[in-house]
C-alpha cells in the first residue's frame, strides 16, 4: 500500500477499532476503495487525472485552512476596539503576541486559493499552476515569524484564559464555518488547536508538491516551476525544522529540563472489559497512551491522549499485590489458529497474484484482507498482563504477547525513575502540545503486521531452526537458572522452547538442543530466568508464579547469514550475562523430506507393518510407551506436544529404541516429558511414509475438500478402512490419546486444533513433495497443503470414537477402490 493509503485505512481500522466488539474482523471502510480504485487509475497512466485529483483534494483543505484562519481573526477585531476602552479584555501586547502574522498568512493563501480554484474547476489538460506554487513557496518567511512566536502566543493565550472569563470563554469555542458543500454549518473549535494549524500546514503544502511533481509529465511547463518550489519549500522546512521539533517546542519537564521520548510501541490494552489497540509514548518524565485520531485519508495524523502517568505518580504493583484481572474475553487457540491459516493462505494468493501478474486492483484486495486478518490477530493474541499503577489510585492493564515486552518496558521506565522525578499535572495546552508532539516523534511508525511490509523486505525463514542452548556466566550470586527460546510469528512473539532449571549455580551448563518449527520468522530471542519457588509469590493477574528475568536478547535471522549445513555458535550479552548457543537452519524443503532407515532392525526410519510385526503387536511398543508416559505425568504439562523438547534427550531416546534397549522403561521415567512427547512426534515424523500413506494423500485431501457432510463423512470412513490394518490400529490408538489430552485444554492450553496442527503434517505429508519442474515457495507448500493436512485430522479428532470393529463390520457396503 502507498503509505498514505495505509495510514488512511489505518485510520478508519483503529476508530472502528473504538466501537467494535472485541473479537469482530473489522471491515475496509469505503475511503480505501476509493484509494485502490486511484491507484488502479494511475497504473493505467491517467498521470494527469491523478494531477487533477491531488489539486482537488488539496484545494478542499486549502478552503478548511482558510475557514480556520477566519475563525481564528474573527475576535481579534472586537478584542482590538476594547483594548482602548476603560474595561479592556486584553491589552494590545497581548492581542498582538497571540494574533501575530495570522493575517499576513490568511491574506497570502486566501489569493492562492482564488487563483487555484477556477483553474481546478475549468480542468483542461494543459493548464499551468506551477506559477501559483512557486508563488506560495516565495512567502513563506511568514511562517519563520509565526512559528518563532508560537510558544509565546501559546503561553499567553493559556495565562489570558486563566485571568479573564471573558476570555477564556471567547477562546474555548470558537466557530470554524463549514466548507461550501458540506451540511455542517459551523463547528466549534479552541483557539489553541486553531493556532498549532498553521505549523501543520507548512509540512503539508511540500507533501502535496511531492505528489503533484509524481503526476507532472517532465515535458509539461508546470514541472520546472513545481520542483523550483518543492526546492524551497524544502529549504525553508529544514531551516525551521529545528525549531519546530517538538522535542524543542514540547513544554519542558517540571524542572526546566527537555522532555525527550525515550521508548514507544503499539500495545493492547484492555479498557472497559474490551481491546483495544494504543500506541504509548514513554518521555523522560511521563508516560502516554494514545490512539489515533479519525482522519481523512491523507491529512495530518493526530493522537488523542487516553490518560497520561507523571513518572514520579507510577509504580508497578508487586505481582502478588495487584488486584484480580478483570475478565479478559480470550479468543480460543483454534480460532487464532485458524487466522494464522487464513492469512497464510493469503500470502500464498498474493504471491500467486504477483508471478502471474494478476491486477494490482486484485492485490491490494487481497493485501488489504490480509491486514484485517494480522490486525484482529495482532488484538486478539497477547495474554501476559503488563499492569501500571498511578499513586492516586487508578491502575492500567497492557496485554502482551511476550515476557520480553513486558520486562523492557519495565526496564525502561525503571531506569528513569533512579532520576530524581517530580510529581506534576499537565494543563491542556502543555497535553495537547506534548500529544501533537508524539506524531512527530514516535519512532514506531507502522503497527506490526506483515501486510505493513515492502515487498523487497526479508519475508523471514520457513522451516526448522536448530538451537543448542550451551551455558551462561556472569551471574553475581547461585541461583535456579533456566532459559527459554522465543521467535516471531504473524506480527507477535510465541515461546518455543524451555531449557530445564539448572539448580544452585553461577555457570549453568545445560547442553540442550531444541528444534524450533519458523513460520516466517524474523528474530529469535532468549530469556534467562531464575527460578521462583515460592508458592506466596502468585500473580493475581494469570495465577502463575512469578520467575525473575535476568537477562534477555535477540538475534536477527537474516537468511542470508542463519547456516544450513554447520552449527553456528554465538554469544548473547544481556545486562552483563552471557549465553552462549548454537544455531542452525533446515528449510521447509529439506524438512519435508523422509528418509527410509537404512538398518531395519531398529525402529525409526521403518516400515510400521514391519515393526508390528516383528514385535508381535498391534501398535508398536515405542507408540505404546510414549503414550502411555505422557498420560501419566504430561498431560497437564502447559504446551505438551507444542514446546519442544531437548534434541540430545529425544536422540538418546530415539537410540535406545532402536537397539531395544532393556533400560527403555528407566530412561522413560527419568526423561523430561516434553522429549518424550517430542520422541513419539519424530517417530512418526520420520516413518518412511506416512501413517496415512502416500496412496491415498490425494484422496484425503479430496475427501477434506468436501462441502456436503454426508458425502465427506462417507468419503474420510472409507478412506480409514482402505488403510493397512497396523496403520489403522495404530492411527486410531493415537487420536484417543489426542483427544484426552484435549480434555485437559484448561490446565495444558492445548485444544483439539493445537494438536492437529502439530500432529497433522506428520501424519500426513507424503514421503516427497513433488516440485512439479518449477521452485515451489516454501510458505505456499506451507500454507496449502498444511491446512488440509490439518483439517484432515481435526475432522477425526471431533468425529465421535471409531472403533476398528465398526469401521471393518461396513466395509461391504463400500467399494473398496478409491
Amino acid at each position: 500500500m502507498e503509505e498514505e493509503e495505509a495510514i488512511g485505512y489505518l485510520d478508519k481500522i483503529l476508530e472502528d477499532e473504538e466501537d467494535s466488539e472485541p473479537g469482530t474482523p473489522i471491515s475496509p471502510g469505503p475511503g480505501s476503495t476509493f484509494l485502490a480504485s486511484k491507484k488502479g487509475e494511475r497504473d493505467a497512466g491517467k498521470g494527469l487525472e491523478m494531477r487533477k485529483l491531488v489539486l482537488s483534494g488539496f484545494l478542499a483543505s486549502e478552503e478548511i485552512y482558510i475557514n480556520q484562519l477566519e475563525a481564528l481573526l474573527l475576535p481579534m477585531k472586537p478584542l482590538k476596539a476594547t483594548a482602548t476602552t476603560s474595561q479592556p479584555v486584553l491589552t494590545i501586547q497581548q492581542i498582538e503576541t497571540i494574533f501575530y502574522k495570522i493575517q499576513d498568512i490568511y491574506e497570502i493563501h486566501k489569493e492562492f486559493y482564488d487563483s487555484l480554484c477556477p483553474k481546478v474547476q475549468q480542468w483542461e489538460s494543459k493548464v499551468t499552476l506551477g506559477h501559483l506554487f512557486q508563488k506560495l513557496a516565495s512567502q513563506l518567511g511568514v511562517y519563520k515569524a509565526f512559528v518563532d512566536n508560537y510558544k509565546v502566543a501559546l503561553e499567553t493565550a493559556e495565562k489570558c484564559s486563566q485571568s479573564n472569563n471573558q476570555f477564556q470563554k471567547i477562546s474555548e469555542e470558537l466557530k470554524v464555518k463549514g466548507p461550501k458543500d458540506s451540511k455542517e454549518s459551523h463547528t466549534s473549535v479552541t483557539m489553541e488547536a486553531l493556532l498549532y494549524k498553521p505549523i501543520d500546514r507548512v509540512t503539508r503544502s511540500t507533501l502535496v508538491l511531492h505528489d503533484l511533481l509524481k503526476h507532472t509529465p517532465a515535458d509539461h511547463p508546470d514541472y520546472p516551476l513545481l520542483q523550483d518550489a518543492l526546492r524551497i519549500s524544502q529549504n525553508f522546512l529544514s531551516s525551521i525544522n529545528e525549531d519546530i521539533d517538538p522535542r524543542r517546542t514540547a513544554v519542558t519537564t517540571p524542572k526546566g529540563e527537555t522532555r525527550q521520548l525515550v521508548k514507544d510501541g503499539f500495545l493492547v490494552e484492555l479498557s472497559e472489559g474490551s481491546r483495544k489497540l494504543r500506541h504509548v509514548f514513554l518521555f523522560t518524565d511521563v508516560v502516554l497512551c494514545a490512539k489515533l485520531k479519525k482522519t481523512a485519508v491523507g491529512k495530518h495524523q493526530q493522537y488523542d491522549c487516553k490518560w497520561y502517568v507523571p513518572l514520579a505518580d507510577l509504580v508497578f504493583p508487586a505481582p502478588e499485590e495487584s488486584e484480580p484481572c478483570p475478565q479478559v474475553h480470550t479468543i480460543p487457540d483454534h480460532e487464532l489458529e485458524d487466522m494464522k491459516m487464513k492469512i497464510s493462505a493469503i500470502k500464498s494468493e498474493v504471491q500467486k497474484e504477483k508471478a502471474g501478474k494478476g491486477q494490482s486492483r486484485a492485490i491490494e484486495r487481497l493485501k488489504k484482507k490480509m491486514f484485517e486478518n494480522e490486525f484482529w490477530l495482532l488484538l486478539n493474541s497477547p495474554t501476559i498482563p503488563f499492569r501500571i499503577h498511578n499513586r492516586n489510585g487508578k491502575s492500567y492493564l497492557f496485554l502482551l504477547s511476550s515476557d520480553y515486552e513486558r520486562s523492557e518496558w519495565r526496564e525502561a521506565i525503571q531506569k528513569l525513575q533512579k532520576k530524581d522525578l517530580q510529581a506534576f499535572v499537565l494543563s491542556s495546552v502543555e497535553l495537547q502540545v506534548l500529544t501533537g508532539s508524539c506524531f512527530k516523534l514516535r519512532t514506531v511508525h507502522n503497527i506490526p503486521v506483515t501486510s505493513n511490509k515492502d515487498d523487497d523486505e526479508s519475508p523471514g525463514l520457513y522451516g526448522f531452526l536448530h538451537v543448542i542452548v550451551h551455558s551462561a556466566k556472569g551471574f553475581k550470586q547461585s541461583a535456579n537458572l533456566y532459559c527459554t527460546l522465543e521467535v516471531d510469528s504473524f506480527g507477535y512473539f510465541v515461546s518455543k522452547a524451555k531449557t530445564r532449571v539448572f539448580r544452585d549455580t553461577t555457570e549453568p551448563q545445560w547442553n540442550e538442543e531444541f528444534e524450533i518449527e519458523l513460520e516466517g520468522s524474523q528474530s529469535l530471542r532468549v530469556l534467562c530466568y531464575e527460578k521462583c519457588y515460592d508458592k506466596t509469590k502468585l500473580n493475581k493477574d494469570n495465577n502463575e508464579i512469578v520467575d525473575k528475568i535476568m537477562g534477555k536478547g535477540q538475534v536477527q535471522l537474516d537468511p542470508q547469514a542463519v547456516p544450513t549445513k554447520n552449527w553456528h555458535m554465538d554469544v548473547i550479552e544481556m545486562n552483563g550475562i552471557k549465553v552462549e548457543f548454537s544455531m542452525k537452519f533446515t528449510s521447509r524443503d529439506m524438512s519435508l523430506k523422509r528418509t527410509p532407515s537404512k538398518k531395519q532392525t531398529g525402529v525409526f526410519g521403518v516400515k510400521i507393518s514391519i515393526v508390528t510385526k516383528r514385535e508381535r503387536s498391534k501398535v508398536p511398543y515405542i507408540v505404546r510407551q510414549c503414550v502411555e508416559e505422557v498420560e501419566k505425568r504430561g498431560i497437564e504439562e502447559v504446551g505438551i506436544y507444542r514446546i519442544s523438547g531437548v534434541a540430545t534427550d529425544i536422540q538418546a531416546l530415539k537410540a535406545a529404541f532402536d537397539a531395544n534397549n532393556k533400560d527403555i522403561l528407566v530412561m522413560l521415567s527419568d526423561m523430561d516429558i516434553n522429549a518424550i512427547a517430542g520422541t513419539l512426534k519424530l517417530y512418526f515424523r520420520e516413518l518412511p511414509e506416512p501413517l496415512l500413506t502416500d496412496r491415498l494423500y490425494p484422496a484425503f485431501m479430496e475427501g477434506i475438500a468436501l462441502s456436503d457432510p454426508a458425502a465427506k463423512e462417507n468419503c474420510m470412513m472409507h478412506l480409514l478402512r482402505s488403510l493397512p490394518d497396523p496403520n489403522l490400529i495404530t492411527f486410531l490408538f493415537l487420536l484417543e490419546h489426542l483427544k484426552r489430552v484435549a480434555e485437559k485444554e484448561p490446565i495444558n492450553k492445548m485444544s483439539l486444533h493445537n494438536l492437529a496442527t502439530v500432529f497433522g503434517p506428520t501424519l500426513l505429508r507424503p514421503s516427497e513433495v513433488e516440485s512439479k519442474g518449477h521452485l515451489t515457495l516454501a510458505s505456499d507448500i506451507w500454507s496449502h497443503d498444511v491446512m488440509a493436512q490439518v483439517q484432515v485430522l481435526l475432522y477425526y479428532l471431533q468425529h465421535p470414537p471409531i472403533s476398528f470393529a465398526e469401521l471393518k463390520r461396513n466395509t461391504l457396503y463400500f467399494s473398496t477402490d478409491v
